[in-house]
């Protein structure tokens, strides 16, 4: 098969992650850019591209490319190629553009203006024009301006592809799959020993880890691909792709996930069952000053609240909280945790080995790796233990390197971004972000004490007993393919219609 030049499209921060993931997926040419890596690979490599990669929020195929320093110069760069190659009369499509560039300072006046050279080519050759349609089109084209220089491509993804199939529930602020999948493979877990998140809120982190665990692609839930409606569509390739589950594997260790609030681990429980993984992940109702040290092995990976789901002036509490749980209740294990405040990684009271920058949304975050041990540093590392891996020292050797070598941009505006948070919980961060100082300024002296001043809500509301007796739930999970026995049935052909029978219910 013809091998072309493609992109994915990733966060920023996460270049390095995908750019592996696209090495071990047998991709050529690999090379990292700004929120974005370049590869060549054919029609197949295009199609596992979408299915396999976790760190990836879209495929795009360039088409043309060409520079332009206004808007009038963009329109004839696109009004030259030949449409007729990629859209008919009776075709919708839709136009999504992303601009970093001193000429041109609103991104959807450049794909008002793309949209109308597309229009005028066929208005011009035929009388006729094709239609646009926003909410769901039969094409998805994508312009990326980067300075002067321009790139026209197909995106074969359609939705983003954060949007895995599986979440039928959420709670405020849920983490965003692309960002979840990235923090786990970034930490180096494979499935080697007992995963846990101890504020799993909708069960984003411990369904990735599932997934990365009995290596399940993460495309085996979505419905449908942009590409299936390009004239050029293999549907027996992408039958192939989808059934082939030769990589799929055992995981012998357990994942758990914890939440204070019930409703949270109702979400969870949903979204699992949806996933088909009620096998390997338990959730219980349980707030982190009661996390005990685990039986087996373990690694920690958390997104603590920022603001959002907890009131400011318990915030630093509640990292004071987590620096003690972790001291002495986490012992011979590592823990990651994200978040964007210097302060609140300050009242962890541990010295991260490891920090490593991300972007949750539009907020700049720090993601750190916390090795707990016993007595002084010196010590353990005389003993042997090892704070910061050699894999981990290249890797952070690598990204000062690339992060010396690209062109940092701001923050992403909400325009930028691949649907990866809704506006409300923009604009509750802005609001919480305006007042963070005077209520912190007001409480931070109060005396610790009681729920209030570990940095759980002070209106907490103690579980009934029932929850306590139906804490956890999933049975023996029999493996990913044949023989499952939580419902789940893996068919193809059925996916159009609404994933694959996900309940175990006839469609």
């Amino acid at each position: 098969m013809e091998k072309n030049k493609l992109i994915a499209k990733t966060f920023q921060g996460l270049e390095e992650v995908l750019a592996q993931e696209l090495i071990k997926l047998g991709a050529e040419n690999v090379e990292r850019g700004n929120r974005v890596v370049y590869f060549t690979g054919d029609k197949e490599m295009m199609y596992r591209a979408n299915f396999e990669l976790r760190t990836a929020v879209r495929i795009l195929k360039p088409i043309a490319t060409f520079e332009a320093t206004n808007a009038d110069e963009v329109y004839e760069g696109v009004k030259k190629v030949d449409w007729t190659q990629y859209l008919e009369l009776s075709t919708t499509f839709a136009v999504d553009s992303v601009v970093y560039s001193d000429d041109f300072r609103n991104s959807k006046f450049v794909s008002y203006k793309v949209k109308d050279a597309i229009v005028d080519f066929f208005r011009e050759k035929t009388g006729k024009r094709p239609n646009i349609s926003v909410a769901s089109p039969d094409i998805r084209f994508n312009i990326h301006i980067s300075e002067k220089s321009c790139t026209l491509s197909l995106d074969s993804s359609g939705e983003s592809l954060h949007k895995r199939g599986y979440r039928q529930a959420t709670v405020e602020s849920p983490i965003n799959e692309v960002l979840a999948a990235a923090m786990i493979l970034m930490t180096g877990w494979d499935g080697e020993c007992d995963f846990i998140d101890p504020m799993c809120g909708s069960g984003t982190l411990p369904i990735e880890a599932a997934l990365i665990a009995r290596n399940i692609a993460p495309g085996v839930f979505r419905k449908n691909y942009a590409f299936e409606k390009w004239p050029d569509f293999d549907a027996d390739l992408l039958e192939k792709i989808y059934n082939d589950d030769s990589k799929e594997r055992e995981f012998s260790h357990h994942i758990y996930g914890y939440d204070q609030e019930p409703e949270a681990i109702v979400a969870s429980m949903q979204n699992v069952k949806a996933a088909g993984l009620t096998g390997d992940i338990t959730l219980e109702v349980q707030p982190f000053q009661k996390f005990v040290q685990p039986a087996e092995k373990s690694i920690i990976v958390m997104n603590p609240p920022y603001g959002e789901r907890i009131t400011a002036p318990n915030l630093l509490g509640l990292y004071r909280t987590i620096g003690e749980r972790l001291k002495h209740q986490f012992v011979g294990n590592e823990a990651w945790i994200i978040g964007y405040r210097e302060e609140t990684f300050d009242n962890i009271g541990l010295k991260p080995s490891v920090k490593i920058s991300l972007y949750n949304g539009s907020l700049n975050c720090m993601f750190c790796k916390y090795t707990i041990f016993n007595g002084q540093l010196n010590e353990y590392r005389a003993h042997g233990g090892i704070v910061k891996t050699d894999a981990e020292k290249r890797r952070n050797a690598e990204r000062k390197q690339l992060k010396s070598r690209r062109d940092f941009q701001p923050a992403a505006s909400a325009d930028d971004m691949e649907e990866e948070i809704p506006d409300y919980v923009i604009r509750r961060h802005r609001e919480f972000v305006a007042n963070q100082n005077r209520e912190a300024r007001r409480n931070i002296r109060r005396e610790d004490g009681g729920e209030e001043g570990d940095g759980f809500r002070k209106n907490f509301r103690r579980e009934p007993s029932r929850h306590r007796e139906e804490r956890s739930f999933g049975g023996t999970r029999k493996p990913f393919g044949k023989g499952r026995n939580d419902g789940f049935k893996k068919d193809f052909k059925s996916r159009s219609k609404g994933g694959y029978q996900r309940h175990g219910k006839e469609n």
